[in-house]
């Protein structure tokens, strides 16, 4: 395993990250349960083969994982970093910090946590909830008594909105943030974490599961037959320069040692083969027939119909090859619960969007055939 730098921490931390998020589960009297006889040798195999960061949190596997984790690194705990979070659903009061932390500590059966993270904040939550209840002093006194090493925080929000965090949270050690072949969104920030001197991890390198589906994009990209797209994307990640670390949500042993092989090389991916790919991603989708660059200028629609997730959908289809995803997307269109947005069929060609699309997209007219096309998901 190769390992990097991790922020101005002085640490060298592994390419690859085990995400706990996605342990192996049984059903066991009507419950779905950790496998822990599957999920411990995963996570030591892990350990054997280089990697020293472990990412869990309190909700992760039912509650689970912070336990199972404990379990497995016990023997070892001094050799690796342990990473999980607070959430902030679970703090109204300022004393609620310590006694979340103990929670945590006590599941993990350990007497520190490397990496403690605000769990999933944006703004809102900085402004509203942090900075008022002086949760960022309760994290300094944690640090001193030895309680935690690391202050971090995990991130969902507006990019711009991670910036204007850094640079308030002084002693953000870390950020854990999603970026991957599908999503560049927060690649600007990325670059920005890493010269603040934060250590940056990525989650969602494989896109939450979308780029394991089968596709052509190795071959589209690189020229390349042999390989497979979830590879790709993680090298990908790993290819960007200002990446320290990418978690991978690991759910066999194969997957576990397939991902430390691609850890263990220097350069997981050129930046003459990065900068192809980066290129190549904004060229195969111009060509599509369908071109929105998900700018949302187009919204709102007065019929409450998300044009840019149907549209999206239809690149993941129609230009990636993820077909299958793509159609699980649009099962959610129009959908009671759980559902996003409504229906097509809920359009009245009002052309309101296309007055203001940038691309002079026929919006109304590709609404239809984009649902004629894919209506099979349904």
């Amino acid at each position: 395993m190769k390992y990097r730098d991790f922020g101005k921490t002085g640490l060298k931390i592994s390419q690859i990250g085990f995400g706990c998020m996605r342990l192996p589960e049984i059903e066991r009297d009507g419950q779905r349960v950790v496998d822990e006889e599957k999920a411990i040798p995963m996570l030591r195999r892990g350990y054997e083969l280089g990697i020293n960061y472990f990412d869990t949190a309190v909700g992760y596997n039912n509650g689970q994982s912070q336990y199972v984790v404990g379990r497995a690194l016990k023997p070892f705990r001094d050799k690796v970093m342990i990473s999980t979070k607070l959430p902030l659903g679970m703090v109204n009061e300022t004393d609620d910090f310590k006694r979340v932390l103990f929670q945590s500590l006590e599941r993990i059966d350990t007497s520190y946590i490397d990496f403690y993270h605000f769990h999933g904040i944006n703004k809102r939550d900085f402004d509203e909830k942090i900075v008022p209840l002086k949760l960022m002093d309760e994290a300094r006194k944690a640090i001193d008594e030895g309680l935690i090493r690391h202050i971090s925080f995990s991130f969902h929000d507006d990019p711009n909105n991670m910036k204007y965090i850094i640079d308030r949270g002084e002693i953000f050690a870390s950020v854990l943030m999603q970026y991957n072949l599908l999503d560049r969104s927060n690649e600007e920030v990325l670059a920005y974490a890493h010269e603040k001197g934060l250590g940056t991890v990525i989650m969602g390198p494989v896109a939450g599961g979308r780029l394991a589906a089968p596709s052509y994009l190795y071959e589209k990209l690189l020229g390349k037959k042999s390989g497979s797209t979830p590879e790709l994307a993680l090298r990908f990640v790993l290819g960007n320069k200002n990446v320290s670390c990418a978690l991978s949500g690991m759910t066999t042993i194969e997957m576990v040692e397939e991902n430390c092989r691609i850890g263990d090389e220097e350069n997981p991916m050129s930046p003459e083969d990065w900068e192809k790919v980066t290129v190549m991603m904004e060229e195969i989708k111009k060509f599509s027939d369908l071109y929105c660059t998900g700018c949302a200028y187009c919204m709102p629609c007065p019929q409450g119909i998300d044009i840019p997730y149907i549209f999206n959908c239809y690149t993941y289809y129609n230009v990636y090859g993820l077909k299958d995803h793509a159609r699980q997307m649009y099962a959610r269109v129009g959908r009671e619960e759980r559902g996003v947005g409504s229906p097509v069929s809920d359009c009245v060609e009002c052309r309101e969007c296309e007055d203001k699309c940038p691309q002079r997209i026929e919006i109304s007219r590709r609404l239809k055939e984009v649902h004629e096309e894919m209506a099979s998901a349904k």
